[in-house]
């Protein structure tokens, strides 16, 4: 249990915590651009806040 100790410790939970949402966020990126049609399809979607509407 003493493992479990050293979670609790600020210093070595911020360096953890960092490491698990960058490589977190490197999957996503891959996740998004890593097929071109999915990247294509991303790139159709940018400029859907900026058409009017037709109703």
């Amino acid at each position: 249990m003493e493992w479990l100790m050293w979670f609790t410790k600020f210093e070595n939970t911020k360096p953890v915590s960092l490491v698990i949402f960058f490589v977190l966020f490197c999957g996503v990126i891959v996740y998004l651009f890593g097929s071109k049609q999915r990247g294509a399809q991303l790139e159709s979607f940018k400029n859907i806040p900026l058409q009017d509407d037709d109703i």
